[in-house]
């Protein structure tokens, strides 16, 4: 799926958490946000696309998840995190170019075409990774670990990126062919951008196959890269990018503005971005795949980035001069952002929070909930195919479709409602904060998660009250005897 992915390590945020965070962007998929029990957890997972069987371990954990509210294309569970502060986001689909495809082509499921002969399994992909691992995982290195073990036995059917984080570690994994992947470490001070292409640019082979500290990938690809001829790089640094990415025409429209756009935000004085002399520009392949930021980057930080339509550029396609013609972050097919935030200050029952948004990120808001509890309110969880105002996810459809043609004079709503949620999702995590770590009553949670969707309902139904009334009078059938 086209998605964009923002990784920050605990020295480069502002109070020492890690974070993953992606725009889940999709076909239009009505999603909700549950809590996967271990009693519910199959012994033997089936997928729907790639018509696999897997055998899974015993003893699986609680995690959060985001799957499809019609389950006809699978799960596609997307993001959570497990009672163990893991977590995963799943996944970041990217490109790749012929030559790895022809050296370890896709495991696609293939029907039988003649009587007698029987179907041959497609690999694992998008619908199945998160089912497939965070149950299981410790850490964000077991996370690259079982990961890679599975992509080695069954391949997968896509080019995908896929992020891990747990209190102390944030890791990368990028799928390489069928069956290859290679990961790297995000450094504890280092901000991590990614639009839908292979985006690591730097991989130290020797600690891979050596030390394994920062850097692991699939047992044979040295082997795998020299037998097939597949370094292109020139100057005896191993720059991943070169070797299994891509640079197509459709990268500088789709890809590669968006690394531009947030690199921008990120590290706005460091490099020039704007004009002939500019060291990166919206079409650039050399756009760095890590930054220190500037500045340390906040939740609201991520929630901008991955809401951004290029504002302050001559792409903003709501300005009167704007030109479309990149593709956005924030985007109307959007399902589902999350923010796992890991947090290594609190304690583990309060450690992990996950910052929930549904639909196009750009007018519609995030808010947080504690992940270490059996159930989510309904308000999040209790999703249908059918539009009402009972949930969250149809609530941030109806504000981002209200608000977008209208955006001259509703975008003032959106801006508001954005601020007002997220600062009181702070102050209610602040009291809750502060109540667990004095009681570590874990009942709290689940009073703190419905404190936090009640205040999201209020503010929800408050701003839809307003863009609707803004709506119908703009309407193109207004007319007053004025007019004439």
């Amino acid at each position: 799926m086209p998605c964009t992915t923002i990784l920050v390590g605990k020295k480069a945020s502002n109070d020492g958490s890690t974070m993953i965070a992606r725009n889940d962007d999709g076909g239009f998929d009505v999603k909700k946000l549950v809590v996967g029990e271990p009693k519910d957890q199959p012994k033997v997972y089936k997928s729907v696309i790639g018509h696999l069987t897997v055998e899974l371990p015993e003893n699986p954990m609680r995690y959060t998840a985001t799957p499809n509210v019609d389950l006809k294309e699978g799960i596609w569970a997307a993001t959570g995190i497990n009672e163990a502060n893991v977590g995963m986001t799943a996944t970041e689909t990217l490109t790749s170019n012929p030559r790895v495809q022809g050296a370890d082509p896709m495991v696609r499921y293939m029907k039988a075409e003649k009587r007698g002969e029987k179907d041959i399994p497609g690999g694992i992909g998008e619908e199945d990774l998160l089912v497939l691992v965070l149950p299981y995982i410790h850490s964000a290195r077991e996370g690259v670990l079982r990961l890679g073990a599975l992509l080695e036995k069954y391949g997968t059917y896509e080019y995908n990126g896929i992020g891990f984080n747990d209190e102390n570690e944030v890791w990368w994994l990028e799928t390489i062919g069928g069956h290859h992947w290679i990961a790297r470490r995000v450094m504890d001070d280092e901000c991590v951008i990614m639009p839908n292409q292979g985006g690591l640019d730097r991989v130290d082979l020797e600690d891979a196959f050596g030390e394994k500290k920062d850097n692991l990938c699939s047992a044979d690809l040295r082997e795998f890269i020299r037998e097939n001829a597949l370094d292109c790089n020139n100057d005896g640094n191993f720059n991943p990018r070169n070797v299994f990415g891509s640079h197509s025409d459709a990268d500088h429209i789709y890809n590669t503005p968006r690394a531009w756009f947030m690199g921008r935000y990120l590290n706005p004085t460091k490099y020039k971005w704007d004009g002939a002399n500019a060291d990166f520009g919206p079409e650039s392949d050399n756009i760095p795949w890590a930054y220190i930021p500037e500045r340390k980057v906040t939740v609201e930080d991520v929630k901008y980035l991955l809401s951004s339509y290029f504002q302050g550029t001559p792409y903003n396609p709501y300005s009167k001069e704007g030109k479309h013609t990149y593709r956005t972050i924030g985007k109307n097919n959007t399902g589902t952002m999350a923010i796992c935030q890991i947090r290594g200050d609190k304690p583990e029952i309060n450690k992990a929070v996950e910052w929930i948004c549904f639909g196009s990120t750009s007018f519609d808001t995030v808010f947080p909930v504690y992940t270490n509890v059996k159930k989510m309110p309904a308000y999040l969880s209790k999703v249908s195919m059918d539009a009402t105002t009972d949930n969250f996810y149809w609530n941030s459809q109806f504000l981002n479709a209200l608000i977008d043609p209208h955006f001259a004079s509703a975008v003032i709503f959106a801006e508001r409602y954005t601020e007002a949620v997220m600062g009181a999702s702070r102050r209610i995590l602040k009291e809750y904060d502060a109540k667990i770590a004095e009681t570590g009553d874990a009942k709290l949670l689940d009073e703190a998660n419905e404190a936090l969707c009640d205040m999201a309902k209020k503010e929800t139904q408050k701003t839809l009250n307003s863009v609707l009334h803004n709506a119908l009078e703009h309407m193109t059938n207004s007319y007053h005897r004025g007019d004439n």
